[in-house]
């Protein structure tokens, strides 16, 4: 026989409505997003951010819903930094770099061009080597919040003459976005161009430039860079573009801690996708290219790659006095590679 007594019609009306009124609370309780990305909607990794955003809503239960916008829809690629600040958007997933501007921190968290021989290598070092927590001192003035780092793996350069060796650099020009990847370009003997990736097949098809600094290996095949520029090397050797998953902070801060842990269970398993999904579309590609007579594969050596690492760490140096945090983000990044012998 139970010791509880019944509760008073007065009290169980209360203990209803009190129920109700937890329920319809936590019923209220949903969000509804916009993030933009930095990559039109038939993208592969488009899809891949759109399923991430899928989890999210899958995992909460609907009670966070986000709508993934290309690049541009609605502010363009290098302002979604301040729309997130003040809440035009309500986060990003986008490549920091292109806030170099702003900050050249971000530039240097967001492509430290030579520094990864692997994505994973990248992510080890911002999700164990102090990179996110450093990555969120730059931002969180800005009102922003990194939820957590992603990458698309190292990207691949497609050249219309053989480059078999950091000497073959000299005088090729090389398509190269402004900032540090274009000033290490030029310390080993390029002659960057500063062009917007929209206009890259056209530019190798016209002779504009020799070679480009531009995605990873499938994206180039699939849009037909080989045809003018069949000699691309790959694995990459030089850039490694993070992508940034990010929210703005006052969001951030009055989300339930549920929905926190959510939210970043998802942006771990959306870094890991693009890195392995992103590979395996690779290796089709070269699989595929391979079969071409006309394509021939170069893997620079060891050596090389080496030499290469060496004229960046001169451009790494040189930024790492710009201000306190580039200094943090230069001490950060080469003492974890040295404790991996990476250096």
């Amino acid at each position: 026989m139970s010791d509880h007594k019944p509760l008073k019609p007065l009290a169980l009306g209360i203990a209803a409505a009190l129920a109700f009124g937890t329920a319809g609370s936590a019923l209220a309780q949903t969000y509804e997003w916009t993030f933009q990305t930095s990559e039109t909607s038939g993208e592969p990794q488009f899809e891949i951010k759109n399923e991430w955003a899928e989890n999210i809503e899958r995992m909460s239960d609907g009670r966070i819903s986000i709508e993934i916008l290309s690049v541009g829809a609605v502010v363009p690629f290098d302002q979604t930094l301040d729309a997130v600040s003040s809440g035009i958007l309500q986060g990003h997933l986008t490549d920091p770099s292109y806030f170099s501007g702003t900050n050249p921190a971000f530039g240097m968290l967001g492509n430290l061009v030579g520094a990864w021989g692997d994505p994973l290598e990248f992510l080890e070092y911002m999700q164990y080597g102090g990179g996110e927590e450093i990555y969120n001192k730059l931002v969180n003035p800005y009102g922003v919040h990194l939820i957590g780092a992603a990458a698309t793996g190292l990207e691949a350069l497609p050249s219309s003459r053989p480059i078999r060796s950091i000497d073959d650099l000299e005088g090729l020009k090389i398509r190269a976005p402004q900032g540090m990847v274009y000033n290490i370009f030029e310390k080993a003997g390029a002659a960057p161009v500063n062009l917007p990736g929209s206009e890259v097949y056209s530019a190798l098809e016209k002779g504009v430039i020799d070679a480009t600094d531009y995605t990873v290996f499938a994206t180039n095949h699939d849009q037909g860079l080989h045809e003018f520029a069949p000699y691309p090397n790959y694995p990459g050797f030089h850039s490694l573009p993070m992508v940034s998953v990010s929210i703005n902070k006052e969001i951030w801060d009055g989300l339930p801690d549920d929905l926190k842990a959510i939210v970043e269970t998802a942006t771990d398993a959306l870094a890991y996708d693009l890195v392995f999904r992103l590979k395996e579309r690779d290796l089709e590609a070269v699989a595929e290219a391979r079969q071409d007579p006309d394509i021939e594969i170069i893997d620079l050596p060891a050596e090389e790659r080496a030499e290469f690492r060496r004229i960046a760490q001169e451009e790494w140096a040189e930024w790492a006095e710009r201000n306190d945090l580039t200094r943090e983000i230069y001490d950060s990044v080469t003492a974890f590679l040295e404790s991996r012998n990476l250096m």
